[in-house]
């Protein structure tokens, strides 16, 4: 699947990459052998000790990436990376996360998204390397592993557009629908600020207009309900999956 792709794409770009801003959370947990170790196949074993990380390290946005690595839903892991982005722009991985978004979305081709987070880590994070990635339209093969010497020649391995214009995506969550307008618009900026792609659709039911919020774009309905779950409890909303209009 494309989230577990780009996972596979993205695991350890930083482990030998220093930016201007890691200097600034130097004192933050070192998650680098961790990274090389998922790098190496030991997923489960870290998956396990991240639970002790977290305890030992409560409100670490170095433990929250490597959370988000592990996360396998791509569209959990983008809320994670969001609130990393969010709550600590200036931690060691801010831009990363903030690259992690971008390509999530590139690779689902929603280009209008990706090309809002691509903006941003432009603007937030210009020394970033990941600008430089993102703006020669690649992705490199193991990011965070990837040595400095060997950034300039990284291979291409951007997705093709006609291949992901191609996908199905058959679900997608209703987040809320409202009679107000503004009501729906601040509910969607909040998903979108957070990394969701959202949309607003109107429906006339007895004669009253509604703006129904969507988030999401999902393949399966267990992706939309592990992604319903996460939402509910990030925005305290009840939600409902529904299929995609044709």
């Amino acid at each position: 699947m494309i989230h577990k792709n780009i996972k596979h794409i993205l695991i350890l770009f930083l482990a030998y990459t220093l930016f201007p801003i890691s200097f600034i959370c130097s004192q933050d947990v070192n998650i680098v052998p961790y990274l090389k170790r998922i790098e190496n196949g030991e997923v489960e074993k870290v998956k396990d000790e991240l639970v002790n990380l977290k305890e030992e390290n409560p409100g670490s946005p170095s433990v929250m990436f490597l959370e988000g690595v592990l996360t396998e839903n791509g569209s959990e892991a983008v809320v994670i990376y969001q609130k990393i982005v969010d709550d600590y722009p200036q931690s060691k991985y801010a831009d990363a996360a903030l690259y992690r978004i971008y390509s999530y979305y590139y690779a689902l081709g929603l280009y209008e998204s990706a090309d809002k987070k691509l903006n941003q880590l432009k603007t937030k994070y210009p020394e970033s390397p990941y600008v430089k990635i993102a703006n020669q339209n690649q992705l490199p093969v193991s990011p965070e592993i990837a040595n400095e010497d060997n950034r300039e020649n990284l291979p291409d391995e951007t997705p093709k557009s006609e291949d992901l214009e191609d996908q199905k995506y058959k679900y997608t969550i209703q987040a809320g629908a409202f009679s107000n307008i503004e009501n729906a618009e601040a509910l969607r900026s909040d998903f979108v600020k957070s990394g969701i792609y959202s949309e607003i659709k109107d429906k006339s039911v007895a004669g009253t207009i509604f703006h129904v919020v969507y988030a999401g774009k999902f393949k399966t309905e267990d992706e939309a309900e592990s992604f319903l779950n996460t939402i509910s409890e990030k925005f305290n909303l009840t939600g409902r999956i529904v299929e995609t209009e044709k």
